[in-house]
């Protein structure tokens, strides 16, 4: 090596290096900048913890008898990033089977998604009926054949504390 050499190497970096390393970098911070959001949409939902069942009072057990009753009540339920402050209004149709058990069925028809009512047509007594397209549910929430929806209703999960009904998350049929 000359003296000339050694005394290039000394003053420092070259132009070479240094554009790679710049260029390297800049490109290293962009690939993470978008990558990030990908990662983090991934892992998400691996990181949460699994939410509980929150159950809800909707009253004594004793206003329920074996006619359908319909119940309004409100669920803490985070809609993305929004939160509303007096919760999701939700509704179960409620009763007490002849033996006792309590049955609580989401009204949301399993056609399209409409809303059912109990003995909605006076054709069809004892049983819900969507009127979107004529949808017909039994006593038990179970479809009838020949109509459109494909599945039962939806059900509540019960539980009797204290004498109160309280429901809890919606547990989907696939079929009865």
């Amino acid at each position: 090596m000359s003296e000339e050499e050694k005394e290039r190497r000394k003053q420092g970096i070259s132009r070479r290096k240094f554009l790679t390393y710049t260029l390297g970098g800049t490109g290293g911070f962009l690939a993470s900048v978008m990558l990030y959001p990908m990662v983090r949409f991934a892992v998400d939902p691996v990181t949460k913890g699994g939410a509980e069942a929150e159950f809800v009072d909707v009253g004594p057990v004793d206003e329920f008898n074996e006619t359908y009753k319909s119940v309004q009540f409100s669920v803490k339920q985070e809609d993305g990033w929004y939160t509303p402050k007096e919760g999701t209004k939700l509704t179960a149709w409620v009763r007490k089977n002849p033996d006792g058990k309590i049955i609580a069925l989401s009204p949301v028809c399993k056609h399209l998604g409409c809303t059912v009512t109990w003995e909605g047509n006076p054709q069809f007594k004892n049983e819900f009926f969507c009127p979107c397209h004529f949808g017909r549910y039994d006593e038990n929430g179970v479809n009838i054949p020949g109509s459109p929806p494909t599945a039962p209703l939806d059900m509540y999960e019960t539980k009797v504390e204290n004498g109160r009904l309280l429901l809890g998350k919606i547990v989907p049929r696939t079929g009865v």
